[in-house]
């Protein structure tokens, strides 16, 4: 529900409620050494905090099942072929250094269009693809009179990079 992009970065475990904040993020990098567990099922509890809604979405039913009924330890090789992960780096500097670029690259595009494409991204995931189209134009139109299109638009005229003012 943030309005703000949200990128993960793990570096070792990540077990039970660390599953169900990444799960809620936007983005989700981590190392090598990185192991991933729904461990609730150990502790005979069932994951309660967004896992069980989250990560069939994101990986698939049938391996979203199979972490969460066996409480088995994912390797961060498995979670990236899985798609639970965008990437795996060697080091926590160079995990850091993604992050930090990433944000950086976000940072630049115009805050109104960003938070939108987020909405507009979420809103979506639970209709169909018409209804989203719908979604998105009336969201669009509704943006036509925000500054940072302007801008955009003179700086591709003057060849420049554009300065957004999240209006």
């Amino acid at each position: 529900a943030c309005r703000k992009p949200v990128i993960a970065a793990v570096d070792g475990w990540c077990i039970g409620g660390g599953i169900d904040l990444i799960t809620a993020c936007d983005i989700r990098l981590c190392t090598d050494q990185a192991t991933f567990s729904v461990r609730e099922v150990k502790v005979a509890i069932v994951a309660d905090l967004g896992t069980l809604q989250r990560l069939p979405r994101i990986v698939g039913e049938g391996i979203a099942r199979e972490w969460a009924l066996t409480g088995a330890d994912v390797s961060a090789d498995r979670a990236l072929s899985s798609g639970l992960v965008n990437q795996v780096f060697e080091d926590r500097d160079g995990l850091m250094q993604r992050a930090a670029e990433l944000s950086a690259e976000i940072a630049a595009n115009p805050p109104l269009v960003v938070q939108g494409t987020k909405q507009v991204m979420n809103w979506s995931r639970d209709h169909s693809v018409a209804d989203g189209l719908e979604y998105v134009a009336s969201y669009n139109a509704s943006m036509l009179q925000s500054n940072d299109l302007t801008e955009a638009f003179m700086a591709f005229m003057e060849k420049r990079a554009p300065t957004y003012s999240g209006s």
